[in-house]
């Protein structure tokens, strides 16, 4: 996993509430981690872009789409990077990659991604991504493509 090329991260440490009886990270957490990933990559975007109109004026985002490969567990205490990326575009919805890896001894715990679409709150329908959002993806990530829907 190359997460050299991702131009966001954050960093995460696995709180007692988030472990099992196993003493690994229960699976659901991860996409807590994703989640907390992607909200921070909307607030880089918009405070790097001046992007207010994504998350305002009554447009939100949705998951439609999430997957995750389980590939070493992570324990109690643990520091994780999450790394982010957008890996493609489309009119109305965004495709996430996001790669977590062992701050320690930088051996990669999970990767995953996930979909979302863009919605108007009041009508829960599907709306057009604004261009300059896209614009500032395009700016911000390198090779992201463009789909058509």
């Amino acid at each position: 996993m190359d997460y050299k090329k991702y131009k966001h991260k954050i960093y995460e440490t696995v709180k007692f509430h988030e472990v099992d009886l196993m003493g690994v990270v229960n699976n659901a957490v991860y996409l807590n981690y994703f989640e907390d990933a992607r909200m921070d990559y909307f607030k880089v975007l918009t405070e790097k872009y001046q992007l207010k109109e994504i998350l305002e004026d009554g447009y939100f985002f949705i998951m439609a789409h999430n997957e995750i490969d389980y590939l070493i567990p992570a324990g109690f205490n643990d520091e994780l990077i999450v790394y982010t990326k957008i890996e493609w575009i489309k009119n109305t919805s965004i495709s996430f990659k996001h790669i977590i890896v062992n701050k320690k001894n930088d051996k990669t715990i999970a990767v995953g991604g996930g979909v979302m679409v863009h919605i108007k709150l009041s009508t829960k329908e599907k709306q057009k991504l604004p261009q300059s959002f896209i614009s500032a993806i395009q700016d911000f990530e390198e090779g992201v493509l463009k789909k058509r829907e």
